[in-house]
């Protein structure tokens, strides 16, 4: 059954928005609620707690593993619920491509994150937009003298990352996340080599709405992350002794504003994005989107990946980013566009647009 079929059961004067109990959901059920909608939350036992103490979720369903929301009776429930489902990066990493079999309506385009899973694919994509890309490396054979950045498959936030200078460095810091059991033999055989730009990085906040016909820029942060951040505590004549091999896993976020001089660079990139999105599949990128950017001192701007959907990175912005405001007033944030989307789609009769 199609997701049009599905929507024509459902009760539209009783919607639920629901999520995973991760990364940004707490971003999407207040969004939702301030909206008026009904929220479901789908987490472990031992997250429950988080979503209870800041009473964002109507109803739950609990599980021992996400994948269990594939179960039917599962989709059973979500759909008794009247529930549209809004992804966010922890359904990368928990679900992968099996978010293709989830029947249940689905905010935005499901078919445009597995190209933000695949690399190579996510790369041709930004090349045909003409996005400035750091130079990538398919064996670290091919890293000579060049600083890279090794990546590994999923949504990781960070963890099991590092910077290598040789092939010689490569293979001695992989084997030493691999032992930390930050990544796997498996992951190990596919690695992610790109030039490690040096500057400034910068994660814009886009949402492309369907019904506007328009790209929006709604926040932009900066990333903290361990232990790369905090290796700076350390002197370096301590940091000689020990050779410390740091990694990039996130642990949180801050926001950051743009020289604005620099703004329109950012929408011409996310306008590109979005426009070559709509040959990927019709009808391309729906809501959020991140393009995740470094500016070097000549404030030439890369993007080493995009991400399709929702960013933790949002988080920073419930009730206070200043390009949300500056776009809608006060208290606008990424959840609740989102939510609004969703209710002027009810409005217009509009869902089987945004859905998928």
């Amino acid at each position: 059954m199609g997701i049009s079929e599905i929507i024509k059961d459902y009760d539209r004067n009783k919607l639920t928005i629901g999520t995973i109990g991760s990364h940004s959901a707490l971003n999407i059920l207040r969004g939702a609620k301030d909206l008026g909608f009904n929220t479901l939350c789908v987490c472990e036992k031992k997250s429950k707690i988080t979503y209870d103490r800041f009473d964002v979720a109507d109803k739950f369903i609990v599980v021992e593993d996400y994948e269990e929301i594939l179960k039917n009776q599962n989709i059973k429930k979500l759909k008794k619920n009247n529930t549209i489902l809004v992804p966010h990066g922890s359904f990368n990493a928990y679900l992968g491509q099996k978010v293709l079999d989830l029947a249940v309506p689905y905010f935005g385009n499901r078919e445009i994150l597995t190209w933000e899973t695949d690399r190579e694919k996510q790369r041709k994509w930004l090349k045909k937009a003409n996005i400035k890309l750091p130079e990538t490396y398919e064996d670290p054979s091919e890293i000579g003298d060049n600083l890279v950045i090794a990546k590994f498959p999923g949504a990781k936030g960070g963890k099991g990352y590092f910077i290598a200078d040789s092939e010689e460095s490569f293979h001695e810091k992989a084997d030493e996340m691999q032992k930390k059991g930050h990544i796997t033999e498996k992951e190990k055989e596919n690695i992610h080599l790109q030039d490690y730009i040096i500057g400034v990085n910068a994660y814009p906040q886009f949402f492309r709405s369907i019904l506007e016909d328009e790209v929006e820029l709604l926040g932009m942060d900066r990333r903290y992350e361990s232990t790369v951040d905090s290796i700076g505590k350390i002197p370096a004549q301590v940091q000689e002794e020990i050779k410390p091999n740091p990694t990039y896993t996130v642990t949180g976020n801050f926001p950051m504003t743009l020289r604005e001089s620099l703004l329109s660079e950012l929408f011409r990139m996310g306008d590109n994005v979005v426009d070559v999105s709509s040959n990927i599949s019709e009808p391309g990128l729906i809501g959020p989107f991140c393009l995740e950017t470094v500016f070097t001192e000549d404030l030439e701007v890369y993007t080493f990946e995009i991400s399709a959907r929702i960013v933790a990175g949002s988080n920073v912005g419930i009730g206070g980013s200043p390009y949300a405001y500056t776009k809608y007033g006060k208290n606008m944030y990424m959840g609740k566009r989102i939510a609004k989307e969703i209710k002027e789609a009810v409005k217009q009769n509009k869902l089987t647009k945004i859905l998928s």
